[in-house]
């Protein structure tokens, strides 16, 4: 039977969305500091909140169950995702939100790219037009910025990459952020001690920027939990299209709030992006729409007594 996205679910996958779109904003807060101490501080406060909420529910015993195999999974996802966080706030600090945006609304299309190229993925003809719309798309916005957008570019790479790493590790969502965090959190705290006692760090510099540097932890798990429920309760094409509201809050934030220029031939590159989207969550909804209907022409197996 067909899951029927419900409206609590619909609720969660949203409000996932709203808080991943409202980063620009409150990352934005934390320009005080250098994008390498967001990052440290992130990892390490998040690890907090993640383990004490584990705790709450009894699973930390079952960290202890982790196999070599996964921890080195856990391990390359941790690095990808702290590039991502990195190259993130980079781009907030530095004015870039627009090229933030750019990134997450290519990203679907470089996981397409990459299941081409690393598993020989056969594509359909309209994935093919997206993926190119989108490199047309690099090339005009290449042109237009007069360089690659390369934070763009880094960002959509490495959160398919992380993406590609959840598929096959063996983690429920809480256990496999715990599991990222604590391979992360040695070079973290690190960072954060070294950059204290050379006097280079502002998480003690007032009790506002400890506030802020502590709130990474609970702002990072809390759209990752309501992500989880959302994904239980919501269709898979349903959520394809809420991710959509991250990357389009962003840019809204860019060009309307913080006034990031954004000429025609700009638009002309998002356009291009949007094309390519379109193109490509039309066709998946229609390959999706022709495996439910194979599916439900298809005897049900009878079950074994």
């Amino acid at each position: 039977m067909q899951r029927r996205p419900s409206p609590p679910g619909v609720v969660f996958g949203t409000g996932a969305y709203l808080i991943w779109g409202s980063f620009a904003a409150f990352f934005g807060l934390l320009a005080f500091a250098s994008p390498v101490e967001v990052v440290a501080q992130r990892i390490v406060w998040t690890l907090v909140v993640v383990l004490l909420v584990l705790g709450l529910t009894g699973q930390l015993r079952q960290m202890r169950g982790i196999d070599a195999r996964t921890w080195r999974l856990a391990a390359a996802a941790s690095a990808a995702i702290s590039i991502n966080w990195g190259t993130y706030v980079f781009g907030v600090i530095t004015g870039n939100i627009v090229e933030c945006a750019l990134g997450y609304f290519i990203n679907p299309l470089v996981t397409v790219a990459f299941g081409v190229v690393l598993f020989r993925e056969r594509l359909t003809r309209a994935q093919w037009v997206a993926l190119g719309l989108g490199a047309l798309a690099v090339v005009v916005l290449t042109v237009d910025y007069g360089r690659p957008p390369v934070i763009a570019l880094i960002l959509a790479c490495s959160f398919a990459t992380y993406g590609l790493v959840k598929k096959v590790i063996r983690l429920d969502a809480l256990r496999g952020i715990a599991a990222e965090g604590l391979v992360a959190a040695p070079f973290a705290l690190a960072l954060v001690v070294v950059l204290v006692a050379t006097g280079r760090s502002e998480f003690t510099s007032s009790p506002a920027h400890f506030g802020l540097m502590l709130a990474t932890g609970p702002v990072t798990l809390l759209p990752l939990l309501l992500f989880a429920v959302a994904a239980q309760r919501v269709p898979l094409s349903t959520m394809g299209i809420l991710q959509y509201l991250t990357p389009a809050l962003q840019m809204a934030w860019g060009v309307v709030v913080m006034h990031e220029p954004m000429p025609a031939s700009r638009w002309m590159g998002f356009a291009l992006i949007w094309a390519g989207l379109v193109v490509f969550t039309t066709d998946a909804f229609a390959r999706s729409r022709r495996h439910r209907r194979t599916t439900t022409a298809e005897p049900a197996d009878v079950p074994a007594h």
